[in-house]
């Protein structure tokens, strides 16, 4: 069905490989339409309660095809940078929980990539950084604007301005990634992690990561509003009658599609 991933339902998660291993997963045209096929298809995917994309290989993605991206005028850089945004987009929008379990190299548009996922689990291998000013030009997958919320202004130019590559451990010191595992543990911690959120309710984890992401740039006062807005939401559903249902039986909950 891909030429540059593999797609695979293992249970309720969904898992989307990127498979370039030749071009250490670098991001071409080909490969980011690819990518918002497979999440588009994890969207509608009703046995995918959570999603984890990772890479083959030594690189999770080492960055934009840069074969690719040296011929392009400034026209067609744009549109690829737009497609790339609209990638990005539906990663971070996608109403279900998105885990990237970064084995490697992720650089450039494989750092941006990794941003645009809800959560990070790196190996001890791994290596995160924005390089592209020592190519000429800047981020533009989101990386100005996604690598600063995470880490803070301040530590976002550092990194971007002088491309500098750190590992896994200074990463997650500095709130880029959440954990830090040994590399023939990733998997494994990626995937606890994508079934115990897959248990809840999905309708509860579709609406928090909505409401995480909606009020995340907004005052207080406006995000606590859009809290208790979203908040009745999830009253009217099955999935809260069968949680609250089974917490008062004392039974573990079965909810929709688990």
């Amino acid at each position: 069905m891909y030429k540059n991933l593999n797609y695979e339902l293992k249970g309720n998660v969904a898992w989307i490989t990127i498979n370039r291993p030749q071009a250490l997963n670098a991001l071409n045209s080909e490969l980011l339409d690819e990518l918002g096929s497979a999440f588009t298809h994890a969207a509608g995917d009703e046995q995918a309660k959570a999603v984890i994309l990772t890479g083959e290989g030594k690189a999770f993605v080492a960055g934009a095809d840069i074969s690719e991206m040296h011929g392009l005028t400034p026209l067609e850089g744009r549109r690829m940078m737009q497609k790339g945004h609209a990638v990005m987009n539906l990663i971070e929008s996608l109403e279900k929980p998105v885990i990237a379990a970064v084995n490697g190299f992720a650089l450039g548009g494989g750092c941006e990539l990794a941003m645009a996922c809800d959560m990070r689990i790196a190996s001890e291998k791994a290596k995160f950084g924005q390089p592209e000013v020592g190519l000429g030009i800047i981020p533009g997958f989101g990386g100005t604007q996604r690598l600063p919320r995470l880490v803070g202004k301040g530590m976002g130019k550092y990194l971007i301005m002088s491309g500098e590559i750190i590992g896994a451990d200074e990463a997650c010191r500095a709130g880029l990634v959440e954990r830090v595992v040994p590399a023939e543990e990733l998997l494994g911690a990626a995937e606890k992690i994508a079934k115990t959120i897959a248990e809840k309710a999905p309708i509860a984890v579709s609406v928090a990561k909505h409401v995480i992401n909606a009020g995340y740039d907004l005052d207080l006062a406006s995000a606590n509003k859009l809290e208790m807005e979203a908040f009745t939401a999830p009253f009217g559903s099955e999935d809260k009658k069968e949680g609250m249902g089974a917490f008062l039986e004392k039974r573990a909950p079965e909810f929709r599609n688990r």
